[in-house]
């Protein structure tokens, strides 16, 4: 490794979404990665600069904002900047969940993949995982971003939601109406309702016009305001309705109502009379 790691800045983590076995943000402006193997599938995108590697002792290049980069596991690779001002990426390693390594092979051939959906689609995870709390929709996301992989790498076209899309999406509704508070994973869902994640997200968005982490948090928001409304504190209504805490329900209760709970609730005559709710149990984190 070589370069002035003082001009380096690093953050990483290991989110609880099953098959993400880290997510990694560096800067580097001067720095080279000496030859490697990871165990993990290594999706990287860049968001400034470029970067030069090797896979397989073969050379690549990748610039800018446009391209996906994809190292399989057990395969040695390097890595290094190539301008003066460096380069910004994101990384997150996923395990063999994700992505079978029988398709080694294939991304050892093509491991810059022009997507700008893919692209996109590996964004939006990165700022789902950025917040505790988030964890049912950065799963859905990783769902669509596995399926778009198996589809560069195995030309597995993905399938439209057919004919028990309704069915499949009301009893999916049914399942969270049921554990609003306490929240699912979305491999759960699959597993009950027997049906492949993707198409059941497909499903119920196809039905209701909205995924279903989206539909979650719509309907915990709803329980929030009738809370606050009735004078119960900010910090126990999050924990109440299904919220990490009060930073995530205050996070999502801006988007969607346009103010924080604590000014909500100072729009009613009741706001001088906030009350506690009686704690709530551990949950499970969605």
């Amino acid at each position: 490794m070589t370069g002035d790691r003082s001009r380096a800045s690093i953050s990483a983590w290991k989110p609880e979404v099953p098959g993400i076995s880290e997510v990694f943000h560096a800067h580097f402006t001067d720095h080279a990665y000496p030859a490697h193997t990871h165990d993990t599938w290594d999706l990287m995108i860049l968001d400034d600069g470029s970067v030069d590697f090797a896979l397989d002792r073969r050379r690549h290049g990748a610039t800018g904002d446009s391209c996906v980069l994809l190292l399989p596991p057990g395969v040695p690779h390097d890595g290094r900047t190539v301008t003066a001002s460096g380069f910004r990426k994101r990384n997150l390693y996923l395990d063999d969940s994700v992505l079978p390594q029988r398709l080694a092979g294939r991304a050892v051939d093509t491991p810059v993949l022009h997507d700008r959906l893919l692209r996109h689609r590996i964004h939006q995870l990165h700022a789902a995982l950025a917040y505790g709390g988030d964890e049912f929709e950065a799963e859905s996301r990783l769902s669509f971003i596995q399926e778009r992989l198996h589809f560069h790498l195995a030309a597995l076209r993905p399938g439209g939601p057919g004919r028990a899309a309704h069915r499949l999406a009301t009893e999916l509704r049914d399942l969270l109406d049921s554990r609003t508070r306490v929240g699912m994973s979305l491999r759960e869902a699959a597993a009950v309702l027997h049906a492949h994640p993707t198409h059941l997200i497909r499903c119920f968005s196809q039905t209701y016009g909205l995924p279903p982490h989206t539909y979650l948090t719509g309907k915990r928001i709803d329980q929030a305001r009738k809370l606050l409304l009735a004078g119960h504190r900010p910090a126990d209504v999050a924990t109440t309705v299904g919220f990490h805490d009060q930073a995530h329900l205050n996070r999502h209760f801006i988007r969607h109502v346009g103010t924080t709970p604590a000014r909500y609730t100072r729009t009613h005559p009741a706001s001088g009379h906030l009350t506690a709710l009686p704690r709530a149990g551990r949950r499970r984190r969605t």
